[in-house]
């Protein structure tokens, strides 16, 4: 019997380094990936970025197949100006979720397949079971819940389940890259990757004006009533929640309630208003359903760092209907909000417009 083929997503750091390690010692046969997102620029040229060359190191080093997927055009389309388009209608994208949605598990996931691969494999902290009373795939976090990640995998459903592979969904981090050392893999020490990886520095404020600085005009920053407080430099630099840069003076502390990108105006209230236990949220997406017609509860994260939350989900025309247990603070338009039963995701959606966005604020 011939060996299953697994394509691995190498990004050229520790995890998925060790995932090509660990399959190749398990008897696959392992064919390395890189995919190439983005142009990588020093001193105004244009080099190969480190993700690349860190990548054939180890892929040379363990004699793997190793191959580079241009998928600049699409990222730049799909990604890049999702992102920037996002936060130009007022709203706060995540880029990750929809990176792994139409890029990671969509174009990389596609090539794995042209290469007759029978596995996608990467290093993202999350299981995959068998369920053998339903006879479906589940999708479950990550055994160490810090570096959990399955909140920006949701859209995986039970056509790529099958072929998905996490290996270091058992694992705790410290030991990852222990074992990396321990194999000698050349980057055992490197460095975790930033938030955003087409943003280095981490300054999309910086990002945005590059790319959109016809978006950074000033406007009016409003309380509740409608009444004017200040001066806002740009919606992009805002988000729900915000409390730090506002350089409004009030005798309470106030926070980002709203972005009305109609009205070119930032709505801030009192640390109270920010809460809500009501979310209505678009494009759903589940893991072992192909469509949902019935309520169901569950618990659901509003952020990837938030806490899971009990709640209970109505499918609604072209969305879900969310009603918290307990209202949550800063439910932010453009987020996912992904429901779990414990540690199996069950799907997600895009956050819409909050409970103060629209025509309820009036313009003075």
């Amino acid at each position: 019997m011939s060996k299953k083929r697994v394509a691995v997503a190498m990004s050229g750091g520790v995890d998925s380094s060790l995932v090509t390690a660990r399959l190749q010692a398990q008897g696959y046969d392992v064919i390395g990936v890189t995919m190439l997102l983005f142009d990588t620029v020093e001193n105004n040229k244009v080099v190969e970025s480190a993700a690349i060359t860190d990548a054939k190191r180890v892929a040379d080093q363990l004699a793997v197949p190793h191959y580079v997927l241009d998928l600049r055009q699409s990222f730049e389309e799909k990604i890049m100006q999702y992102f920037t388009q996002s936060y130009a209608c007022g709203i706060t994208p995540n880029p990750c979720v929809m990176c792994n949605d139409w890029i990671k598990f969509g174009s990389l996931y596609e090539f794995s397949r042209d290469l007759d691969a029978d596995f996608l494999a990467t290093g993202h902290y999350a299981r995959v079971l068998y369920n053998q009373e339903s006879n479906l795939y589940e999708l479950r976090r990550g055994t160490d819940l810090k570096k959990d990640q399955s909140y920006v995998l949701y859209h995986l459903n039970q056509k790529m389940l099958p072929h998905i592979m996490f290996p270091l969904g058992e694992m705790h981090k410290e030991d990852t890259r222990a074992l990396a050392k321990e194999l000698n893999l050349p980057v055992y020490n490197k460095p975790e990757s930033q938030d955003i990886c087409f943003i280095p520095d981490n300054d999309h404020i910086r990002f945005l004006k590059e790319r959109i600085p016809e978006q950074f005009v000033p406007g009016d920053i409003v309380d509740l009533e409608g009444s004017i407080l200040g001066t806002h430099q740009g919606l992009p630099a805002y988000t729900i929640g915000q409390r730090k840069g506002l350089g409004v003076a009030a005798e309470h502390p106030l926070y980002v309630v709203a972005i009305d990108a109609k009205h070119n105006r930032v709505i801030v209230g009192p640390n109270a208003s920010i809460f809500q236990r009501e979310v209505w949220a678009l494009d759903p997406s589940f893991t072992e359903w192909e469509t949902c017609t019935e309520p169901f509860t569950a618990q659901a994260k509003i952020r990837y760092a938030a806490p899971a939350a009990d709640c209970t989900v109505y499918p609604v025309k072209d969305g879900v209907h969310v009603v918290f247990k307990e209202p949550q603070r800063a439910v932010t338009p453009g987020q996912s909000i992904v429901f779990y039963d414990g540690d199996r995701v069950l799907g997600g959606a895009i956050i819409g417009p909050n409970h103060w966005q629209g025509e309820n604020i009036r313009v003075h």
